[in-house]
């Protein structure tokens, strides 16, 4: 798999702004102040991907990037944060996230790139950032820490044409272990709305 993102991945994401993607199954999981969670069915693990569509009235598009992108910020809003960084492992920069669960569960940790684009459309400013897990990246596990091998995110922000903005965001992760289906899709879903 390549460490870097296409351009056909950034259009994708900016795309899905004036055109949601929803066909193949997707279902309207929950609605709440303007912003609509899809939800599509993975038979293959069970779990869900989730896409968000709205608009977040108070803040700017390219605040919203910016604090999309402060890793040191989110130590301070996100309190399952217990460790976040972005180092060079090998020659490859990559972002490594543990994740604080609570007991019994074990903690798990992502290995991952991410990249951001500010694009110019058509005379629009549209911020895409785009993340995958990278298990090639040489970041030894720990004992103890689970790692997630499958996750994924797509952000794309727009201006609302006020002081709002407009919102794409697509989401998966596998946690892999012991945990009842039930219990990610519930946590994923929380991560959802928590996010909007």
């Amino acid at each position: 798999m390549s460490l870097r993102f296409t351009d056909e991945e950034f259009q994708g994401a900016w795309r899905e702004l004036d055109e949601p993607q929803l066909d193949g199954g997707w279902e309207l999981f929950t609605e709440t102040m303007g912003v609509k969670i899809y939800r599509l069915f993975d038979k293959e693990t069970g779990l869900y991907e989730y896409k968000v569509f709205g608009v977040l009235t108070t803040c700017t598009a390219e605040l919203c990037a910016d604090v999309y992108m402060d890793l040191a910020y989110r130590k301070h809003w996100d309190g399952y944060v217990k460790e976040l960084y972005e180092k060079d492992f090998d020659g490859q920069k990559a972002i490594y996230w543990e994740v604080k669960y609570p007991f019994p569960l074990s903690n798990r940790d992502y290995v991952y790139v991410r990249e951001r684009r500010d694009l110019d459309v058509d005379g629009r400013k549209i911020w895409v950032i785009l993340a995958r897990s990278s298990p090639e990246t040489a970041c030894a596990e720990k004992s103890g820490v689970l790692r997630v091998k499958d996750y994924k995110q797509s952000v794309a922000l727009e201006s609302d044409g006020g002081c709002g903005t407009k919102v794409f965001l697509n989401y998966f992760d596998n946690p892999g272990g012991m945990i009842p289906t039930w219990l990610v899709n519930w946590a994923a879903k929380v991560r959802a709305c928590a996010f909007v």
